[in-house]
């Protein structure tokens, strides 16, 4: 069979389309030009590329960017956005302000306002910790049940939220559970025999030999804080011990492990990040979870 030639190469006798004279293993290569339709695209995209890097910050350079003629970046226009917003909520946002946090609570308006910014506020700042929910985690408290260990009335969530706890604020919530065998203050037996009981205690194990042992310890070294049933102190953060709320875990090694090297975890201090409107609904927000008192 006869082939004919172009100025590009021979033309392929399956398709009849001229090949570009490149041959792999027997197998040319067809010229198919691009479709008109899709040139003429490529090229607008060309056009519109150069605007675009004219008119927008586009290329980089040593300490920032081409402005553009425009002069308009993201920054600016977000900023914008929240200033437009602030104004929209200027009137309701004053109200929450001047209201105090029993007023907020009362009235539907203000407290479904403040839930709403709280919400956002927490998933912002607090979800990292305590979860989406406020559910919390190992070391991390959770916050839509009853168990407060600083208090769960809505002026001590609001001075936890304020000052952190252990944050190095001179208002913080103070106070750390002592490393009692790191320190040498307890030894092995004894830490042994006061974990049991406080298992005794919680009603997760009946007594053992060792109960008076136990007990012992506990009143010489763990009531102060504690209590000497066992229910905690809000004011020092000591937990409850009696209850089925465990931060860390109730399991023996668990409970052997805080003896022995204390507990003693640090919130942040968020009155210098957060403004006191948004600490005043974020006090809200974690106290409508469901823990509140």
């Amino acid at each position: 069979m006869s082939t004919t030639h172009d100025h590009h190469g021979p033309v392929d006798p399956a398709t009849g389309v001229s090949t570009t004279g490149h041959e792999w293993d027997g197998i040319s290569e067809l010229n198919n030009p691009l479709p008109r339709w899709w040139l003429w695209v490529w090229y607008a995209t060309i056009v519109w590329a150069v605007g675009y890097w004219l008119l927008y910050p586009a290329w980089p350079l040593i300490s920032g960017a081409t402005p553009g003629l425009l002069g308009w970046n993201s920054r600016a226009a977000v900023q914008i956005q929240i200033a437009d917003l602030n104004a929209l909520r200027a009137e309701s946002a004053a109200k929450l302000a001047s209201a105090s946090l029993e007023q907020i609570e009362q009235t539907p308006a203000l407290l479904n306002l403040a839930r709403a910014q709280g919400r956002v506020a927490f998933a912002d700042n607090c979800a990292p910790c305590h979860g989406a929910g406020g559910g919390g985690a190992t070391g991390y408290p959770n916050l839509n049940d009853d168990d407060w260990l600083w208090g769960g009335s809505l002026p001590q969530i609001q001075q936890t939220i304020q000052y952190g706890i252990r944050s190095g604020d001179p208002d913080a919530h103070q106070g750390n559970m002592p490393a009692f065998g790191k320190d040498g203050i307890l030894q092995k037996p004894e830490i042994s025999a006061v974990a049991d009981y406080v298992r005794v205690l919680a009603g997760l194990q009946k007594p053992g030999a060792d109960q008076a042992k136990g007990q012992e310890v506990y009143a010489a070294n763990c009531a102060a804080c504690h209590g000497d049933d066992g229910k905690g102190n809000q004011e020092l953060g000591a937990p409850n011990l009696t209850d089925g709320i465990w931060l860390y875990g109730s399991d023996k090694a668990t409970i052997e492990q805080g003896i022995i090297n204390g507990r003693g975890n640090v919130m942040p201090a968020w009155h210098a990040r957060l403004d006191a409107t948004t600490i005043k609904a974020l006090t809200v927000y974690v106290h409508s979870l469901g823990g509140g008192r």
